[in-house]
């Protein structure tokens, strides 16, 4: 129990790795004035999303080396990002240059990613496996307006969303939202106990289970969701420039 004035606060913001949300995320950040900021990222895929802005051919020749079904999210992710004028993964960089640049400390939640994938795949039942290849195949070719369809699908209703993916895909259900979930609520918890205002940028996927198990914990916390994000744009639609002090971590 933390022994001060001030309730210790978790803000989380539910963002999207494709989208334009950087002049909403900084106006957010102003608000709140975070003692912390925490990113749904570990330390090997930030030094990923960094060498692919850095050195492209050496992102490249990286890639070859990581399990198929990890490559075809990201082919997928780079795709619709390009439809929205930005590169996948720009919401975590501007919520790490905005901590650099205010010199607040920054904590990555998130764990390993490419260890979660390899262990997932070889857990994975053969026609979770083959559901999963021909969707990340097909995927690859999904247009925008389809991408806004699924994601008014999911605002509208969350768990029935979620059902579906869980009988469909059971084993990624259960590996990269539920595990996952779990672990970064830890990590939250944790730093619960050292700082007063917490704000935390997360895929608005984990904003449900997440606020769902700091509820049973009895924590205080308020989110914002992917859908409020984008309609805090800016009228002009200008977006923020920023760079990031990058050193491998």
């Amino acid at each position: 129990m933390v022994m001060c004035d001030r309730v210790p606060m978790i803000f989380l913001i539910g963002t999207g790795h494709v989208f334009d949300l950087s002049s909403s995320l900084l106006r957010i950040f102003d608000e709140k004035n975070p003692d912390v900021v925490c990113v749904e990222l570990d330390k090997q895929r930030f030094n990923a999303i960094m060498m692919k802005r850095n050195s492209p051919e050496s992102y490249k020749e990286a890639q070859k080396n990581l399990p198929l079904v990890y490559k075809l999210l990201a082919r997928f992710q780079d795709n619709m990002a390009s439809e929205y004028g930005v590169s996948a993964g720009d919401e975590m960089l501007i919520a790490i240059n905005y901590a650099q640049s205010h010199q607040i400390p920054l904590e990555f939640i998130d764990m390993n990613a490419q260890h979660l994938f390899i262990k997932m795949w070889k857990s994975m039942p053969f026609l979770e496996k083959l559901r999963l290849l021909l969707s990340g195949v097909g995927g690859l070719f999904v247009s925008k307006k389809r991408v806004e369809e699924e994601l008014k699908s999911f605002q509208n209703d969350f768990d029935s969303y979620i059902e579906k993916i869980g009988k469909k895909f059971p084993t990624i259900k259960k590996t990269l939202i539920d595990k996952r979930d779990a672990y970064m609520v830890n990590r939250l918890l944790e730093l619960n106990e050292k700082y007063q205002k917490i704000t935390a940028c997360i895929g608005d996927g984990h904003v449900p289970g997440i606020s769902k198990l700091l509820e049973e914990k009895n924590i205080e916390f308020n989110t914002i969701r992917l859908n409020e994000l984008r309609n805090k744009k800016d009228a002009d639609s200008t977006s923020a420039q920023f760079s990031i002090d990058y050193k491998p971590v």
